[in-house]
Parts: structure tokens; C-alpha cells; sequence
């Protein structure tokens, strides 16, 4: 596909239901004469749609080394995480200050967010009471037997709320604690109960992998990496995966099961894209996977979230960003960068208490996903409003600036692509007692339980808009597990996710370790 400079390419919305609607595409102008200005073959680019860091205290990982899938994955560290400070400063002017000589200058910088109580007594812009609170909030948020009780009487309130009255922090190191949240929600709509679980995740993962760090990313493409590799365990486990065959239809028997039938479950046919047919006892998918389920599933599942998301090729690999941040620690391939409202320019009619935080993750050249001396920015926003994604163009030119290159060139983007992803999340009350049992819809009234119309048909949850890979999502996956292999002895005795050892698969150094 070929773009002319500035043009933008808006794509059609596919013919059946997807996540992702509203796409378009632009290559921006570019100096071709310099050195990682000019966009590579297409095959140089690997671009994730699911770029979620992993947190090194996440259930996947154990999962990963008991199945053996690790060893056909590459996983690089998440650096520093940096939050973006702009000030205003009034320079008198020759009439003095407040005279028709001043001049207001904006100065910004990036700052580290500290991960720790050493980063904390490290930073010298951090005073002497300011140190104090902080260290009592990385106590409590770090100590298992206190934040749950924290939540329990303060859960409901918003965090700044409870930093300010209870932690009295000062408001300006409030959104470095708000950022490590990783919250979709602006600053008064996050609560004590959502953020300290996670301030608990990110804090308490820092160092299991060496120091530093807390968190990673699979190499090449992030989660949908992790997919491919689950899909080749498969296969030489026995399954067969066929790609661009979704499912068209399901269509139950309608004669009465004879009495053998009746004590195994019933076999169903499947139609796939492309009118081939299969036939399968149990099927397993998300609500939006399966016609007809997805009916079902709007009925009982009323969370709806959609994200705008804008990743950007870069024409620098912005270097500075990608510190080791501790003595010891390996070099990054991956850093945060957190931009507050305040930083940005908003649009008129914004009002910059509704805005959440800004979150740009910069993947570099070492994550497989852009050739050398380019880099890869994703961002995204959960703000419903059509200027949403004018704020995150504006996030991402407000970084490139402030960003220190060699000579007087700014980086610039190369090409951009924005689009939109809608969410469905579970009803926090399901409709029916059948939901009890995890995995398995529950069935609604409309629905002819008298033949079992929905039987042997398991669900998964789609994965959330989380900008970390959420424990729930493995959790979902064991709970239908756990219903597929009931009454199987040799399933059970196995256990969730562990694969037995296969020629050719030998262990490593790792499975010592491990």
C-alpha cells in the first residue's frame, strides 16, 4: 500500500462485528536525506495491537514455564517510567516584573517517577516532609496485611482525595503515584480500591527479574507473540488452529438424543467462514466470536468502554529515554511516558479535570518492531469526546519535543495510525444463577433451556483495555479449564497448564533455575 506525503488513508469498517472501528492511517513529510527519516519495508515493522506490559508477579509467567512455552519466547525489560512536568515562569522584562516588558516562558522537562524507596531519597527535588509521605504510601501499598484494610474503610474514595487528607502529599507528587495506577479514569474518578491493589502490583514486581524493573514485553509483537507461540503448543499437542475461519453459525440437533447420547454431551455443527463445517461437543469463545452469544451477551454485559488508540512511527530512537534504570539492571526496551492535562494544550471546551492521564509507551528497535534508529510510540485515552484523538496527537508532540537530540532537528513522525476499540465488560451482577459456574454463559429467559440450546458452549472474556496484562485474564482461562475436564481423571491429575515434556523440548537453564 502506497501513501503520498501528508495524505491519510481512512479504512472501511469491516463486514463483520469487530472491536476496532473508526481506523485511519497518514504518512506525515519526511526529510528522506537523513538517516531514519525515511519508513522501511513493511516487513521491517511488526506493530502490536495488544502492546500490554507483563508485570513480573503476573500468574502468566508461571504458567509460561510449567508449559514450556517460554522457551519459544523473548522477553525484554520495561525501563524507566517518566512523567512529563511543564511549568509556568514569568521573566521580567526590562520594565521589571508585571510590567509591559514581561514575558512568560514554558519550561518542561521529564521526570523519572520513582519505583522505590531508593528513587525516592535519590531524588533532591523531593523535600524532606514530601519524603516522609511518600515513604508511609510505599509502606502501606507494599504491605499485604495493611492496604486491604485500607481499602476496606477508605476503598470508596478518590485516591487523590485520600493522599491528600490521610498520606497529606503534596498535590504535585500526586500524579507520579496516580500514573503508576495505570488508570483509565481521571485523577477525581479513581478510587482508593482500584489504585492501591496496583501501586501493590507495580512496587512489589520491581527487582524479581533483576533490579530496576518490574515489568516486560514479549519481543516481536507483543501479547499476540504470546498467542502464537500458545497456538504451536497446541499443534504439537494434537490440536489443529485454522486461520480466517470464524464461526458463522451453530446449528444444535433437533432430534431427541437417543438414550447413549444422553449421557455424553451432544455433538454440535459448526459452520465456518467459507461454508466448511465441523462437528464439536464443547466450544469455547468470546461473546463477540460466537453468532447469536454475543445477543446474549449485550443483554447481561451493560460496561461498555472504548479506547482511542494512536501508535506512531518515529524517526529518532529517542535514546535518552532508555537508561538502565538501576546498577545491574539489563538495558530497556521498552519505557512509560506519563503526560498529566496539565501539560497539554487542551481544546476548547475541555475541562482538564475530566481528562485522564496520558500514557505513551515507547517501544525501541530492540522490541523487533521498527528498524534501527526508528522507534515505535503507543497511546491511548478513554475520554469520551470527539477531540479525544487531537489530545493524544498533542501528548505525542508535546514528548517529541521536549526530547533532547543531537543538533537542532526534532524527531518526526513518520507514519500514524488512529483508531478505535470498544470493550465489553462483564455485568458486575449476572442475570442468572447459572453464571455461578465460571466460564459458562448463564442462560436468560428468552432462551429454550428445555433443550439445552446453549450447553457446551464456554466463554471467555475479552481481554479488558488494562495497559498491563490483568491476572483475571489467566483466571478466566483455568475457570474453563476447569469446566472442560470435569470427569476427565487424566486432564485433573495434570493440572492447569501443565504440558508434559515432548522430544526435541528439552530443559534449559531456566527450568533449573525454576
Amino acid at each position: 500500500m502506497k501513501f503520498l506525503a501528508n495524505e491519510a488513508l481512512t479504512i472501511e469498517a469491516a463486514s463483520r462485528p469487530s472491536q476496532f472501528s473508526l481506523a485511519s492511517i497518514r504518512k506525515e513529510f519526511s526529510n528522506e536525506d537523513k538517516e531514519g527519516s525515511k519508513l522501511g519495508f513493511s516487513r521491517a515493522y511488526s506493530i502490536s495491537l495488544s502492546p500490554q506490559q507483563i508485570y513480573t508477579r503476573s500468574n502468566l509467567v508461571p504458567a509460561l514455564v510449567s508449559s514450556k512455552c517460554y522457551r519459544q519466547l523473548e522477553f525484554l525489560a520495561v525501563g524507566s517510567w517518566w512523567i512529563h512536568d511543564g511549568e509556568d515562569e514569568i521573566q521580567a522584562g526590562q520594565d521589571g516584573e508585571g510590567g509591559s516588558g514581561a514575558k512568560s516562558k514554558r519550561t518542561t522537562c521529564l521526570r523519572k517517577i520513582p519505583g522505590s524507596r531508593e528513587d525516592v531519597f535519590e531524588d533532591k527535588s523531593i523535600s524532606l516532609r514530601s519524603t516522609r509521605s511518600l515513604m508511609k504510601i510505599l509502606k502501606l501499598a507494599t504491605d499485604p496485611e495493611i492496604y486491604p484494610t485500607i481499602i476496606k474503610e477508605h476503598g470508596h474514595r478518590p485516591f487523590p482525595e485520600y493522599l491528600t487528607s490521610e498520606c497529606k502529599l503534596d498535590p504535585k507528587l500526586q500524579a507520579p503515584l496516580l500514573a503508576l495506577t495505570l488508570s483509565w479514569d481521571s485523577p477525581a474518578k479513581t478510587t482508593v480500591a482500584f489504585a492501591l491493589p496496583r501501586l501493590h502490583r507495580h512496587l512489589t514486581s520491581i527487582g524479581i527479574f533483576g533490579p530496576g524493573f518490574g515489568a516486560v514485553i514479549p519481543k516481536w509483537g507483543g501479547l499476540a507473540e504470546i498467542a502464537q507461540v500458545a497456538c504451536r503448543a497446541g499443534a504439537v499437542g494434537g490440536g489443529v488452529y485454522v486461520l480466517k475461519k470464524g464461526i458463522e453459525a451453530i446449528e444444535r440437533s433437533q432430534r431427541e438424543p437417543t438414550s447413549i447420547e444422553a449421557t455424553s454431551r451432544p455433538l454440535t455443527t459448526v459452520r465456518l467462514a467459507g461454508g466448511d463445517t465441523v462437528k464439536a461437543r464443547l466450544i469455547v469463545g468470546t461473546p463477540t466470536t460466537i453468532p447469536k452469544l454475543s445477543e446474549v451477551s449485550r443483554a447481561q454485559r451493560t460496561a461498555k468502554v472504548e479506547i482511542i488508540h494512536l501508535t506512531a512511527i518515529i524517526s529518532w530512537p529517542l535514546t535518552s529515554l532508555f537508561p538502565p534504570p538501576a546498577e545491574g539492571s539489563p538495558s530497556p526496551a521498552a519505557v512509560v511516558v506519563v503526560m498529566p492535562p496539565s501539560s497539554l494544550q487542551l481544546p476548547d471546551g475541555v475541562d482538564e479535570s475530566d481528562v485522564p492521564l496520558i500514557y505513551l509507551n515507547v517501544h525501541s528497535s530492540d522490541t523487533g518492531e521498527c528498524p534501527d534508529s526508528q522507534c515505535i510510540i503507543y497511546t491511548s485515552t478513554s475520554l469520551a469526546n470527539p477531540s479525544a484523538s487531537d489530545i493524544l496527537s498533542s501528548a505525542l508532540k508535546t514528548l517529541l519535543s521536549t526530547i533532547p537530540t543531537e543538533g537542532e532537528t526534532e524527531p518526526e513522525i513518520l507514519w500514524s495510525m488512529t483508531y478505535t476499540q470498544r470493550h465489553t465488560l462483564p455485568s458486575p451482577t449476572p442475570p442468572s444463577a447459572s453464571s455461578n459456574k465460571p466460564g459458562l454463559l448463564p442462560l436468560l429467559a428468552s432462551i429454550d433451556s428445555s433443550r439445552d440450546l446453549h450447553h457446551g458452549i464456554l466463554y471467555l472474556n475479552e481481554l479488558g483495555p488494562s495497559l498491563a496484562l490483568e491476572d483475571e485474564v489467566l483466571r478466566d482461562v483455568r475457570g474453563v479449564w476447569e469446566r472442560i475436564t470435569v470427569g476427565d481423571a487424566e486432564g485433573a491429575d495434570r493440572g492447569f497448564m501443565q504440558f508434559v515434556e515432548r522430544e526435541g523440548m528439552g530443559g534449559g537453564e531456566l527450568d533449573e533455575e525454576m
